[in-house]
């Protein structure tokens, strides 16, 4: 059996290792793909430091999240792929180490993957699917997972909620960038945003109407808000999701208004006709495959013609081995506006 180098979690609390690790073949409906960029996210410190049982049920494992590659192999009943293409997905964390993406192959569901367009790299394509799938859901799911709004790539959803206003929290996060760049697809105005001010030129190329400091406090935002608006502001989108962030969130949406979280809501909810709702954003669980299915080929083209533009990349050097480097400066907030991700094949 051929084999590959794969970064391997002992354990709950423990470091990172590279080592090798068996090459899978595609069962029914899946890919073989070689991973060329991997794309380094907040959950992946997040479950080596408290672990996850919904995520990864047992140890040594091999996490990941999301990766571009190549398409190496090709499971049956798949007939929207062939070997050679170049894709981009989100990893099935949950369905064990075969489907995650710090390694040099993985298993990737089809239904699942996108092609990535000619003129977008293997790096800027790993940092799309987490960043932009949370918006996704929340917005265009059906309910309960998502708020059911006519979607942008569907007939009629284009632009159809001019006038509406937005709220949302962190811009200049990976999330944030897609959400303000979808947001501007369904036609919301005024966008608002919070960042740092240094981001405000990036966050308005991409849609934002007005940046507003980050670091306001939840009074000062409210007026900032109030002098650029008078419509309420019934839903807020937090791509940080911190305590703090779902609090001012949670107290600038109107009465009726929704707060989506990425994180599990930790907000003193005093009014009961606020809803605080937590995303869960994958198109793995059953009720959102049919949304991806529709999403993907839309993602696609809308990166080809520049409609949806990636996040900034950096390379952190070193292959597998710049994963914890690269984690350590996710969870220490050291990267803003940009996404990092790392090249498997650049393992030492």
């Amino acid at each position: 059996m051929s084999t590959q180098q794969a970064l391997w979690l002992p354990g709950i609390g423990q470091d990172f290792a590279v080592g090798t690790k068996e090459i899978d073949a595609p069962g029914p409906g899946e890919l073989l793909v070689k991973i060329i960029s991997s794309g380094l996210n907040p959950l992946d410190w997040k479950i080596q430091e408290n672990g996850f049982i919904q995520f990864v049920k047992s140890y040594p494992a091999v996490i990941g999240e999301e990766a571009a590659g190549n398409v190496e192999a090709v499971g049956e009943g798949v007939t929207d792929f062939k070997e050679g293409d170049r894709v981009f997905f989100q990893a099935s964390l949950n369905m064990g180490s075969k489907f995650t993406t710090f390694q040099q192959y993985c298993i990737v569901i089809a239904d699942s993957a996108a092609k990535i367009p000619d003129h977008t790299s293997f790096d800027q394509a790993a940092s799309v699917q987490v960043g932009i799938i949370p918006f996704v859901v929340a917005l265009y799911a059906q309910q309960p997972e998502g708020l059911a709004h006519l979607a942008p790539w569907l007939e009629g959803g284009n632009g159809k909620y001019a006038g509406q206003p937005i709220l949302i929290m962190g811009g200049a996060s990976t999330l944030g960038q897609y959400a303000i760049q979808l947001a501007r697809l369904s036609g919301f105005s005024p966008i608002i945003t919070t960042a740092s001010f240094h981001n405000t030129e990036l966050l308005s190329s991409l849609g934002a109407t007005h940046v507003l400091d980050r670091k306001l406090s939840t009074t000062a935002l409210k007026d900032a808000i109030a002098k650029i608006t008078s419509i309420p502001i019934i839903l807020a989108f937090d791509a940080i999701s911190l305590p703090d962030t779902q609090q001012t969130a949670h107290d600038i949406v109107t009465a009726g208004g929704t707060v989506i979280t990425v994180r599990v809501p930790q907000v003193d909810n005093k009014h009961e006709d606020k809803v605080v709702q937590q995303v869960v954003g994958s198109f793995h669980i059953p009720p959102n495959r049919e949304l991806g299915k529709s999403f993907m080929p839309a993602l696609t083209q809308w990166l080809a013609d520049g409609t949806i533009k990636p996040n900034a990349i950096e390379v952190v050097p070193g292959g597998l081995n710049g994963v914890s480097s690269g984690l350590q400066r996710l969870k220490n907030n050291l990267v803003s506006g940009k996404k990092l991700v790392v090249r498997p094949w650049e393992t030492a």
